[in-house]
């Protein structure tokens, strides 16, 4: 009995060495990691913000890049002839461009009967090899997903799900809301895994605010603040960066940090809890912004106090345009039905406050997104950190192509497409404090790789997982493959596959649906 134990013993551990790990059989999906993964003559762009450099054969053991061999001109003629690496699988990359995974620090899972996979592989496919998912089907539930997925028991993203403030944590309100009690209550969150916290229920109190944001980083993680318009009067976007928040998501708070006054000029029949007029007014409050003040002072403020900005433009552009998000090209065939069905107007869903939703309304939201724009410019210009983030799965912001959009958007600032690049690689690296192994090219790094046809830098529609339509060297036109593999720690993902599988899961999602109240004028009437 003990011969066949040590036998089978052996046999795992040669087919550990053989194939990198003892990983779920992904099938067409994916492969790996390997004991040496080759990926040859490819040109890279680092993530830290410098242009394209190769070509390179790069080298991946397991789940790291441990070397990275250049093959440019002048260096092979000083090495001379030599051999090129090989391993176990090598990868022509031959006219395509390596570049780090996308970070996406903050997006949605929401609910049943949307499949958590149809999340991941979307957001695999379009580049994201680490996300942080909101908490919307429990933190136990979250923290699962992420048991499973250091596993390799499923395929998805690394993922660093998002905590409230003494979530997981069996303390009452007052408990809770003593800021003599954060450093405790910060270590035993970071103790049961969290990591990203977030802090956006304590905006009224700005002594206990100041206290969970300074515990949590001394407890090793990091904190994020949607600032709710109804508190701030209390804590603005600066007061967070003073008060030590890791990074500030959306747009709350900013333009509020250069009012003339203490407090947003809103309607008289303002309710927050109605979120038409919600959303409504934190488009107008940006016209009541003080513009001198908020590109001068407010950026310098925020620059200065080292806060890291997480725009997550994409998830609110729907509201310079409803048509246009409403009848994006990919929601027939990768909008999961959930999805349409949430993101259709209605009171009792949030974020489908589009209802009563007016030109004029439109005409306010493209001037905030101008002026939202020229601060992110400017605070990038001062050195501010600028991060990555979606907040997609609500208004019309599908999971996946959100993420390419939202480079777009951010390109859309100002900012050079190398910086928009960087934002959503090392800078998020950065903003998760894990820039030491994830979000660069480079030998140590863990090996979070795109595989990209087309350069980025000459179009980051090259990104979408449908390409974009360009001109080949005979001036025919031809269309892109996107991000041919993602390559998340080391294992080799076909995403043409997975495109397909969300599509059967949206097929299947879209049985026996008939007409809605945005598409009914439009559909053709069977004879």
């Amino acid at each position: 009995m003990d011969k066949v134990i040590t036998f089978i013993t052996l046999l795992v551990l040669v087919l550990v060495g053989a194939q990198g790990s003892l990983a779920q059989d992904f099938g067409e999906l994916a492969e790996g990691p390997y004991d040496r993964l080759v990926i040859r003559n490819a040109m890279v762009i680092p993530g830290h913000g410098g242009p394209p450099v190769g070509p390179y054969d790069i080298v991946v053991e397991q789940d790291k890049i441990t070397e990275m061999i250049p093959f440019d001109p002048v260096t092979a003629e000083r090495r001379g002839n030599s051999d090129r690496p090989t391993g176990n699988r090598v990868i022509d990359a031959s006219g395509k461009y390596v570049m780090p995974g996308l970070i996406d620090l903050h997006g949605h899972l929401r609910q049943e009967p949307m499949s958590l996979e149809y999340i991941y592989y979307l957001k695999l496919a379009h580049g994201v090899t680490t996300f942080g998912p909101a908490s919307d089907r429990g933190v136990e539930n979250a923290m699962e997903e992420v048991r499973r997925e250091q596993q390799n028991e499923l395929l998805a993203p690394t993922m660093y799900p998002l905590w409230s403030w003494g979530s997981g944590l069996d303390y009452d309100q007052e408990f809770l809301e003593n800021p003599e009690n954060a450093d405790q209550i910060a270590r035993e969150m970071v103790e049961k895994g969290a990591h990203q916290v977030y802090l956006n229920g304590i905006t009224w109190n700005d002594e206990l605010f100041e206290a969970a944001a300074k515990a949590v980083w001394e407890a090793g993680g990091v904190t994020g603040v949607h600032i709710p318009p109804s508190n701030t009067a209390v804590i603005d976007a600066v007061d967070a960066a003073r008060l030590g928040v890791t990074m500030i998501l959306h747009h709350y708070g900013y333009a509020e940090s250069s009012l003339d006054r203490e407090v947003q000029d809103y309607p008289r029949d303002y309710n927050f809890n109605n979120e038409n007029h919600r959303f409504r007014e934190a488009g107008t409050v940006w016209q009541q912004a003080n513009k001198k003040k908020l590109l001068g002072e407010v950026a310098d403020s925020l620059a200065e106090y080292g806060v890291i900005m997480q725009p997550t433009r994409v998830v609110y552009e729907a509201n310079r345009d409803i048509l246009r998000a409403q009848s994006l090209p990919w929601h027939e065939k990768y909008t999961h039905q959930s999805l349409i069905e949430w993101n259709l107007p209605d009171p009792a869903y949030h974020g489908s406050y589009h209802y009563e939703w007016t030109s004029d309304d439109e005409q306010i939201w493209y001037e905030a997104y101008d002026l939202w724009g020229d601060l992110i410019y400017e605070f990038n210009k001062r050195g501010g950190t600028v991060a990555y983030g979606t907040d997609d799965n609500y208004i019309w912001a599908t999971p996946g192509f959100s993420n390419i959009r939202e480079l777009q958007l951010i390109r859309e600032s100002g900012m050079h497409t190398l910086e928009v690049l960087k934002a959503a690689t090392q800078n998020s690296a950065k903003a998760l404090r894990i820039e030491d192994e994830t979000g660069l090219v480079r030998p140590g790094y863990e090996a979070d790789l795109l595989i990209v046809d087309g350069s980025p830098l000459y179009n980051l529609r090259f990104m979408y997982s449908f390409g974009a339509i360009t001109l080949d060297n005979n001036d025919e036109m031809y269309r892109t493959e996107g991000i041919i593999h993602t390559i998340k720690d080391g294992v080799v993902i076909n995403n043409d596959k997975l495109m397909e599988e969300v599509a059967r899961m949206v097929k299947e999602s879209k049985e026996g649906v008939g007409e809605n109240i945005a598409n009914e004028p439009f559909l053709i009437e069977e004879e």
